[in-house]
């Protein structure tokens, strides 16, 4: 299949694109490589897929992987003449929409930046993913559109009217125009509702990236809410299974029972104690973290927990790596990259 896979410069995004390469398809890459973290992170990883750097830093041109069955094209999403004409001249069969602007906090100082990526930028996939007979979209939703809902775990029937970020809301409104065109167009679409993802090459912004940085280089870390939080954290290699197994799996099936929308959670079915985590990253740096004690941070929950069980069951997806491997894998990376 010819897939594009959309913030392929990401975290998330470019494990998946780097698997589905892998797997034999037709892959092209689309990211705008804006610096709400450090860029060199998001060239490294595309050196990884076997894009130079200089052909990365182009607008608009697709440039072939040297290594794999890659390309990847620097393209804001919002741009309602370049991604048109991108759909039309490449033909995919599949989208994977995992390009956003992140970030909650951020989103309460910059909204106009959440407008324009996820919102506009969404609009315009759908709008191409309708004019070109798209086979299916899959999406990146977050956990964050359960905002302070208090049954745990958390289910996709739960309900979600009330985010507490504008970034949850722009997540929320991403599902709701995707239950839109699949209701008028017919273009199937399944939403994937993404809790805390860490592991190797993850983003600098989260808590995984921050505690190490921050404890390898003797700062004290900040502990919200005094330490009496729990994710849901899953390893990265355990989502992006997740991820293509949606991808590759034929909606067909849906589509013959008129179930053109679906959303998933797809998490790790667990939830862990924030000071736990922190346990496990000292215990693989050999050292303890300073840790100030703050109040919670506008924006942010308490406790979240992801009910996986109809993602196992549609798609048999089997999140099974552990806190002890996952943090030891992130450690291992983190020390290398940044030698």
């Amino acid at each position: 299949m010819k897939i594009l896979v959309t913030g392929a410069a990401g975290f998330i995004g470019f494990y998946t694109s780097k698997i589905l390469a892998s797997k034999g398809h037709q892959v092209v890459g689309l990211d705008n490589l804006n610096d709400y973290y450090d860029v060199n992170l998001k060239y490294s990883r595309l050196i990884e897929l076997g894009i130079n750097r200089n052909e990365a830093a182009v607008f608009n041109v697709v440039c072939k992987s040297k290594t794999q069955d890659f390309s990847f094209v620097r393209m804001n999403l919002e741009d309602r003449e370049e991604l048109p004409r991108l759909f039309k001249n490449e033909k995919f069969d599949i989208v994977c929409n995992l390009a956003a602007q992140a970030g909650v906090r951020y989103s309460i100082e910059n909204p106009e930046t959440y407008v324009d990526s996820n919102l506009v930028g969404f609009l315009n996939v759908l709008e191409c993913c309708r004019n070109n007979k798209i086979k299916h979209l899959v999406y990146a939703s977050s956990s964050s559109v359960y905002g302070m809902n208090k049954k745990i775990p958390f289910s996709t029937d739960d309900n979600v009217d009330h985010p507490i970020s504008l970034y949850a809301a722009t997540k929320k409104s991403n599902e709701l125009m995707a239950h839109t065109y699949s209701h008028l167009f017919k273009v199937p679409t399944t939403g994937l509702r993404f809790f805390t993802v860490y592991g190797p090459w993850g983003r600098p912004d989260m808590a995984m990236f921050l505690f190490t940085d921050a404890i390898v280089n003797d700062r004290p870390i900040k502990v919200f809410n005094h330490g009496k939080m729990e994710r849901d954290f899953t390893y990265i290699n355990d989502i992006v299974e997740g991820v293509v197994r949606v991808i590759e799996k034929s909606p067909k099936e849906r589509i013959e029972a008129n179930q053109y929308y679906k959303l998933y959670n797809i998490g790790n079915n667990n939830s862990v104690k924030l000071l736990d985590f922190i346990k496990e990253i000292e215990l693989n740096l050999g050292k303890e973290a300073v840790k100030n004690m703050m109040e919670m941070q506008p924006g942010d929950v308490e406790r979240t927990w992801a009910d996986v069980d109809e993602l196992i069951k549609d798609y048999n997806y089997s999140p099974n790596t552990s806190i002890k491997e996952g943090v030891k894998s992130f450690i291992n990376w983190y020390k290398g990259y940044y030698n």
